[in-house]
């Protein structure tokens, strides 16, 4: 069986391997820097498993011995945001947590795919594939899934239709510049502007770019985890399962939409070797400027690293 280590037991890295677990993607190793965190969550899950009947393997610790030939690491450690706090506040602590995660786990498992949840998103995506020297196929952030199902869940609340009716492409950096796509998005084909009045669309955008913040106010003691795990779930099946997924994601631009030199929120194909191809949309002139408002915060803030 594939094997999976996540980097970071807390929250978010312990509702993935369950989300993982429960499916039976992989066996998994939880690492986290917290004495007895991973291995506690890890031995919890696996009591788990009988009952749901899963047969993957769960372990956790603070090395990474037993991380080695792992086929995907998720990294997901990092601080979390808090109230009035901001993605880029995270930049400073969360490049040496990243640093660090990176080199321990190459060192484990030197093939290893790279799927990065810690903030500021797309700035430790970059991070990671310079400090661990990976071909961009090989680093994939994860961003887009999350930032479009919380798109397509007020979208379906406000119509009182299925989620599955719904689809929503959210484009661009991981933060409050996100491009949500309203032209390409749609209720069963029918897009969102035909269905929706303007300022009820608007909220619904408004809403999504503001998504994580509403969740981190609200629990007043950490961030979203449900809907993070089961994108990274998504994410790790699409690629072990080599499925040629297209989903939107933070990828390594050259090019690709005018953009070169940073991480980026787009569609991308995941399989077997990571991240296969991007896509490209036919973006209008609104969409466009929308796109490079955010692709120049991004490039600030990866200037930021200083790498």
């Amino acid at each position: 069986m594939a094997k999976v280590t996540i980097v970071g037991a807390g929250q978010t890295g312990a509702t993935t391997a369950h989300w993982l677990a429960q499916a039976e993607v992989a066996d998994l190793v939880l690492v986290d820097v917290v004495e007895g965190l991973a291995q506690g969550k890890a031995l919890d899950l696996l009591e788990s498993l009988p009952v749901i009947g899963s047969d993957v393997r769960v372990v956790g610790g603070t090395d990474y011995s037993a991380t080695s030939g792992s086929d995907i690491v998720v990294i997901t450690a990092g601080l979390p945001r808090k109230p009035g706090m901001s993605r880029d506040d995270l930049l400073a602590a969360n490049t040496e947590i990243m640093r660090t995660a990176v080199e321990r786990s190459l060192d484990a498992s030197p093939e290893a795919i790279l799927v990065i949840l810690t903030n500021p998103l797309d700035a430790m995506s970059y991070l990671a594939m310079k400090v661990g020297g990976l071909p961009k196929e090989r680093v994939i952030g994860q961003a887009g899934i999350l930032d479009s199902a919380r798109m397509r869940a007020f979208v379906a609340e406000e119509m009182g239709v299925s989620v599955r009716n719904v689809h929503c492409y959210v484009l661009g950096g991981h933060g409050d510049e996100m491009v949500p796509l309203t032209r390409h998005s749609n209720v069963a084909g029918v897009p969102l502007r035909d269905l929706l009045p303007k300022d009820r669309l608007e909220a619904i955008v408004e809403r999504t770019r503001k998504g994580g913040g509403e969740i981190v106010s609200l629990l007043k003691m950490g961030s979203a985890f449900y809907a993070p795990g089961a994108a990274l779930a998504q994410m790790v099946d699409a690629i072990l399962h080599d499925r040629h997924l297209i989903v939107p994601a933070s990828a390594f631009l050259e090019g690709e939409y005018g953009l070169s030199g940073i991480f980026f929120g787009v569609p991308v194909r995941l399989g077997r070797s990571g991240m296969e191809k991007i896509l490209t949309y036919d973006l209008d002139d609104e969409e466009r400027a929308a796109f490079n408002r955010s692709a120049e915060s991004v490039r600030e803030t990866i200037k930021a690293l200083k790498i």
